[in-house]
């Protein structure tokens, strides 16, 4: 799989990766970008049938997803990188570590889970996007995305994702809703070796902070951080994921 992906910054620089959510692109890191690319090559991807990546059937796995990075990174001749993930791409990113241990140097995990509960409610938005296509559910999932004061202050972000979700191809986003229905992730936690910052939105509907302290407690060494912010965190608290993320990234 060719992934559609934008690089920036200084060439000699060490290089970090920056992993989309579901039904996101390149776009959901415009807050952080700017300032890494002063001191880091950034490497910007989009899944599968984001953005500007080609669409494939699914099911897939989150190996398949991680597969499509590797080929990237190799593609590009990068062996080692840091990884920053929000969401599906922090998934991606948990098992990149945990698979190949020696491609990651350092790992940010933003508004994540290690696995779900249910895979129920995956079936069924994959089914609903098969059937109606996914600006049939980018309303109802992007207000999860935001706290209620985001969206009153800033309706023109709630409409810009809106749109980004409903741009994504439908049998991809609903072959990666399938990824999220079997995925678990807990047994890779206790073998990522590289140090590893994890941030949770404390209005976090669909990852809670739960979810986020349960993949720090696994990860040896791992750091929490909660921010005042919902799902996608990186936009809503972008100041204060950004200072992570530049700390932690050294």
């Amino acid at each position: 799989m060719k992934l559609h992906y934008e690089l920036s910054g200084p060439e000699d620089a060490p290089v970090v990766v920056l992993g989309n959510s579901l039904g996101t692109t390149t776009r959901l890191w415009d807050r952080q970008a700017p300032e890494l690319e002063q001191r880091f090559r950034v490497l910007r991807y989009d899944h599968r049938g984001h953005g500007g990546s080609p669409a494939s059937p699914g099911p897939y796995r989150i190996d398949d997803l991680a597969d499509d990075v590797l080929e990237l990174l190799d593609g590009l001749g990068f062996q080692r990188v840091s990884y920053c993930g929000v969401s599906m791409g922090a998934m991606v990113g948990m098992y990149l570590a945990g698979h190949a241990p020696e491609r990651v140097d350092r790992l940010v995990l933003c508004c994540t889970a290690a696995t779900y509960t249910a895979a129920a409610p995956w079936l069924e938005r994959a089914a609903a996007v098969r059937a109606a296509g996914t600006g049939s559910i980018a309303a109802a999932v992007v207000d999860r995305w935001f706290t209620p004061a985001l969206r009153e202050r800033s309706p023109e972000t709630v409409t810009r994702f809106e749109e980004m979700l409903a741009s994504v191809d439908d049998e991809s986003y609903a072959g990666c809703c399938e990824a999220l229905a079997a995925l678990d992730l807990r047994s890779v936690l206790p073998a990522i070796e590289a140090p590893t910052a994890v941030i949770a939105g404390a209005r976090d509907e669909a990852t809670p902070p739960e979810c986020l302290r349960a993949i720090a407690d696994a990860v040896p060494g791992a750091r929490l951080h909660v921010v005042e912010a919902a799902h996608l965190a990186n936009v809503e608290a972008a100041d204060e994921v950004s200072a992570i993320m530049r700390e932690h990234l050294g």
